[in-house]
């Protein structure tokens, strides 16, 4: 950091003069280098320096404590939220006006002191402004206050960017009255959607969070399983399968908690850090107890109070175009740092309990958690992989959450699926499944071959025989609904032949039955007005009736 010559002189002599004036000096010099040069000269005697702390405004003793406890500096945003802004003004404006006697805040206070200064310092996350403390002044006020504090330690001596900091305090009975314990079930989802992206079903839906893991763990590449990190996923054991997970959501660049939640909605082209943001939060949780029960309103309300701008490059409130997904309204600056920063907090632990990190407790079921236990221990998933498969002659096939993923999947990718049951995923064999799965290459054989083995030969013969003569026959027996316009009179029906509907009209079903197309009902209906026939739809079963009126 700057030493305090250099932060001293941009300032004109008038603001010498009143720190000067606060420091109990007076000013010999009539230059401005020579009187920076004296001033500072004697702002670093160390009993000048004890003296004047010793007479600081109690107002001001929290915020110097803080910057001694960051090692002399804190990003300016923040500091300025806690200790408050420095009135901008002009040297006729300030001489007027004397801040320095009725200083607003307690940084006033420390500024005119010569105490702090601001300045940009080059970060990780780029420039970034600071309130900080003089170098070699730091040197001095950390020396007196080791020689004045009990045991001669100054304050914040040991710790290290606040590692192993704990914020918050033990959940209270009521905030962890129900539990919910984690578990592994996000294997079981992953395998559901890896077969549903192949079988291309539109109706497994789940939150945008899972195929964003998937992506990053690079087991999806645009939305398409890639075959061997499937089959290393789907065949690894429960433990392996989670760490898996677990490792790739850690060191992910591309898994972006803040533009997952669901609440809000993140607009332009300004950027954030994900890991980095992430690293931070669970090294704030690493310093927490584990296996005990943690207040999550007060942990979120100290990291708001010490720790606020822990994903903001330079507390940065209002370059970042986020908005309320309910109603679209902006949520920038400060105001608005619980239903971002702190919905981001929350969304993040969630994330951790579905990768069976955390467990989480609420006062009552069905209400937000407010209290959760870090495991931080993936080998908690099951290692039950000794569920059961039961094949019935109908072609209906129940397996269980802890059978082989891998045989799961590949099982889906032949059948239909029905509404799971507890533990238990729910299919069955039909000619519609074993057609879309012989259009993606796939035979009924490998489907009875798969089930003999996994069954040790257990298959019904009701169902070995149908995938045998699926294989060779294909369809053998169909049931489709039909539209059908029936009319009186065989007349009606020719003259409607004639018309422009005719193309409308499928197979016949006798001199005044037809089959027409769905879609083509009030085409029909139009050409038979036309002939001066009034047509009577029937419902709610699917048969048409002409009626003469």
């Amino acid at each position: 950091m700057p030493d305090l010559l250099a932060s001293l002189h941009p300032h004109d002599f008038g603001h010498f003069r009143i720190v000067a004036e606060l420091w109990g000096l007076e000013l010999e010099s009539r230059d401005r280098d020579s009187a920076v040069e004296e001033l500072t000269a004697s702002m670093l005697d160390l009993e000048l320096a004890r003296e004047t702390l010793d007479v600081l405004p109690a107002e001001t003793r929290p915020a110097l404590d803080a910057l001694l406890a960051a090692r002399g500096r804190i990003p300016w945003a923040e500091f300025a939220r806690r200790f408050g802004e420095i009135r901008e003004m002009g040297a006729g404006k300030r001489d007027r006006e004397h801040p320095h006697h009725k200083p607003v805040s307690a940084a006033e206070a420390l500024f005119y002191r010569g105490l702090i200064a601001r300045a940009f310092f080059d970060t990780e996350k780029g420039a970034q402004e600071f309130a900080y403390i003089p170098d070699d002044l730091l040197k001095i006020i950390n020396r007196e206050a080791r020689d004045t504090s009990p045991g001669g330690r100054r304050q914040g001596e040991g710790k290290e960017n606040n590692a192993g900091e704990v914020l918050g305090r033990p959940a209270t009975p009521v905030e962890k009255a129900f539990e919910i314990p984690t578990n592994d079930h996000i294997l079981d989802d992953a395998t559901t959607l890896l077969a549903a992206l192949r079988v291309g079903s539109a109706n497994c839906q789940f939150a945008q969070q899972l195929p964003a893991l998937l992506h990053t763990a690079k087991i999806l590449k645009k939305n398409v399983p890639q075959a061997e990190a499937v089959k290393k996923f789907l065949e690894a054991a429960r433990p392996d399968a989670l760490v898996m997970l677990v490792d790739a959501w850690k060191s992910s660049t591309t898994f972006d908690e803040l533009r997952l939640i669901p609440s809000i909605a993140c607009e332009g082209e300004w950027t954030n850090d994900p890991r980095e943001t992430r690293n931070t939060l669970l090294n704030f949780l690493n310093a927490l107890p584990p296996n005990q029960w943690w207040s999550f309103p007060a942990f979120l309300r100290d990291l708001k109070l010490k720790h606020p701008d822990f994903q903001r490059p330079a507390g940065d409130y209002d370059s970042w175009f986020i908005k309320r997904a309910s109603d679209g309204q902006f949520l920038r600056g400060f105001a608005y740092w619980d239903a971002v920063d702190g919905a981001l907090v929350r969304f993040v632990i969630q994330i951790m309990h579905w990768l069976g990190l955390v467990d989480l407790a609420a006062p009552e079921e069905g209400k937000d958690f407010t209290a959760f236990r870090l495991t931080f221990n993936v080998s908690r998933s099951t290692f039950n992989e000794n569920g059961k498969i039961a094949i019935a002659s109908n072609g209906k096939i129940s397996i269980s959450r802890y059978f082989s993923r891998a045989v799961r999947y590949q099982i889906a990718r032949f059948c239909e699926w029905d509404d799971s049951k507890g533990d238990d995923f729910i299919y069955h064999v039909s000619a519609q499944s074993l057609k879309r799965a012989t259009e993606q290459g796939l035979k009924a054989e490998q489907l009875l071959a798969l089930l003999v083995k996994v069954t040790k030969s257990a298959v019904p013969p009701a169902l070995v025989k149908a995938l045998k003569r699926w294989e060779a026959n294909g369809t053998e027996a169909r049931a489709e609904s039909q539209t059908i316009l029936r009319v009186t009179r065989p007349e009606v029906l020719e003259e409607l032949r004639k018309s422009k509907a005719a193309r409308f009209l499928s197979e016949a079903l006798g001199p005044t039955a037809v089959i027409v197309k769905n879609e083509a009902v009030p085409k029909i209906a139009s050409a038979l007005a036309e002939l001066g026939v009034l047509l009577d739809i029937v419902t709610p079963a699917v048969e048409l009736r002409e009626n003469n009126g």
